[in-house]
């Protein structure tokens, strides 16, 4: 689990259209948490959002992680198959 969750979350960036921004300044949202994802130790980063998604892969990629960033949805069909 992440620090920054549930009622002290942290958004990915994409809900506030950092989606489409250049920073200039610092490092990019998505980038940072990201950083907090993979600083979990978790193989996998799970979203039901697309947006957050895309961030994700995005900051993950940045950070030259080896953090998988699925959808909850193919996380579920991947448990129901093995049945």
């Amino acid at each position: 689990e992440m620090e920054r969750s549930r009622e002290k979350g942290f958004c990915c960036g994409a809900g506030g259209g950092r989606m489409w921004m250049e920073e200039t300044l610092g490092t990019r949202i998505n980038e940072n948490r990201a950083a907090e994802a993979v600083g979990t130790g978790a193989g996998t980063i799970a979203s039901a959002c697309p947006f957050c998604m895309t961030m994700m892969s995005d900051g993950v990629k940045a950070h030259g992680a080896e953090t998988a960033t699925k959808d909850v949805a193919e996380l579920l069909v991947g448990e129901t198959s093995a049945i």
